[in-house]
């Protein structure tokens, strides 16, 4: 007979490829914490309910928060024979209270505990996110007020579109971080049922309180189907969602700190703290740490795309493949959360050049649509007429191969007799920014106000 614990029935020992393939301690290790808080709410249900004694529940209680002393000590010994977390955390409490320990499996299968233990896990996950997140934001805000009146060029197909602020610019992803931190808070509110008691698929028989132990572990309510709550894995596919999408914010802003950190666009430099340099080329500060959180964004949302294939193809009720839904989450939820602090780091410490952004903000004829709107308020003329006028104001200056407010007034007047010396005062990319006053526009005092109300909100 075999020697494991779910072995009554088989008569020899399994392959070692099936023992290799099978074993899932070196990743599922890492729910020790949330198995033996779930199985302290499990028994102390038990013993309520009658179906184990007190004084068992007990031993029971008091082995487990040993157990719970040496996962968090680093003492506890994992071993790979006794496959699993769950496997591992019940020998060892054998070991402690001897036969007693039997009971606590008492009402459960190892289905519905690894679905409650995972639930355990992404939801200190999420909340952990929310506040590194919330960390970032305030990082992106911090500068932002800095930055209000900051003048760079905003930028439509990577060419010069209108200036905006740097402060602005920040504030973008400011607004996107909330979508984000609004997206794991709703994932984490759907989460929020316990399976445990779902058994192996069907329920059981004992006169178990499921209230009970959903109250125990924090969770609103138990699931409210016992074949729903160990078959699914939505809860980890809807985190890792947006964890990507999260990741993806994270590698726009990563990119453009490595743009304006180049010597041809020169807006911000990174000092020695998150740069590294070349083996060969001693000029060189590469902004490495942008460029990693770029990439390991590829991590996060494969992580997505993989767990989505596990699933896809998955009769009810649970399958061994399920057991792929860790090793990627973990590395996914760890890999945002370095990404999200390397991200807030280099938004305290990069150095803005504001003189460089601010001639680099005139290029490409950044004001064009100002002076057309002039065209319209000044002279009334519909948008598109202004247009085609502005058009050939800028075909004049490329022409001359000067800027628009290099053009003197008998030059425009060229263009179109009606223009006064008034225009000359929109074309500069300050007076530009500064008349963008519309709500949610780049204006400096507009960006002020956003900073300083976000980071009112942050507090809280």
């Amino acid at each position: 007979m075999t020697s494991k614990i779910w072995g009554g029935r088989f008569q020899s020992a399994t392959d070692a490829v099936l023992e290799a393939i099978n074993v899932s301690i070196d990743f599922d290790k890492r729910l020790g914490l949330q198995d033996v808080r779930g199985s302290l709410a499990h028994v102390a249900m038990l013993a309520a309910r009658g179906i184990v004694s007190k004084a068992d529940a007990d031993q029971i209680a008091q082995g487990l928060e040993r157990i719970e002393g040496e996962i968090e000590s680093g003492a506890f010994n994992f071993s790979r024979a006794l496959e699993d977390i769950h496997m591992n955390v019940e020998s060892r409490l054998a070991e402690l209270i001897g036969p007693a320990a039997g009971r606590l499996h008492t009402a459960r299968s190892r289905n519905d505990q690894v679905a409650t233990d995972f639930k355990l896990y992404i939801r200190d996950a999420i909340d952990a996110l929310d506040a590194a997140l919330a960390d970032l934001q305030r990082a992106l805000a911090t500068r932002a007020l800095e930055e209000a009146g900051g003048v760079m060029p905003g930028f439509t197909h990577l060419q010069s579109a209108q200036p905006v602020t740097l402060g602005h610019h920040l504030l973008a992803y400011v607004e996107m971080i909330a979508r984000d931190r609004s997206r794991f808070r709703d994932a984490r509110a759907r989460l929020n049922e316990c399976p445990l008691g779902a058994a192996a698929l069907a329920g059981t028989s004992f006169p178990i309180d499921r209230v009970m132990t959903a109250q125990a572990l924090g969770f609103d309510r138990p699931t409210a189907n016992s074949l729903d709550s160990v078959s699914d894995r939505d809860f980890v596919l809807e985190t890792l969602s947006a964890a990507a999408i999260c990741a993806t914010h994270l590698s726009r802003f990563a990119e453009e700190i490595v743009l304006w950190t180049t010597p041809q666009f020169g807006f911000v430099a990174l000092s020695d703290k998150f740069t590294t340099g070349s083996s060969i080329m001693p000029q060189k500060r590469n902004p490495d740490a942008a460029e990693l959180a770029r990439g390991k964004s590829g991590r996060v949302i494969g992580a997505l795309v993989a767990l989505f294939v596990v699933m896809k193809g998955l009769p009810l009720a649970y399958s061994k493949d399920m057991q792929e839904d860790k090793e990627g989450a973990f590395d996914a939820l760890d890999t945002l959360a370095l990404s999200i602090a390397a991200i807030a780091g280099m938004v305290y410490d990069m150095r803005v050049d504001r003189a460089r952004m601010k001639a680099a903000a005139g290029a490409g004829y950044a004001t064009a649509t100002d002076l057309a709107d002039w065209l319209v308020r000044a002279l009334a003329l519909p948008f598109r007429e202004a247009h085609h006028v502005t058009g050939r104001i800028v075909a004049l200056a490329e022409a001359r191969g000067v800027g628009l407010d290099e053009l003197t007034l008998k030059e425009l007047q060229g263009v179109e007799p009606r223009i006064t010396a008034e225009v000359l005062d929109v074309l500069g990319v300050e007076k530009s920014v500064e008349s963008r006053k519309s709500f949610g526009g780049t204006a400096p005092d507009n960006v002020r106000a956003a900073a300083l109300a976000w980071l009112e909100k942050l507090k809280t």
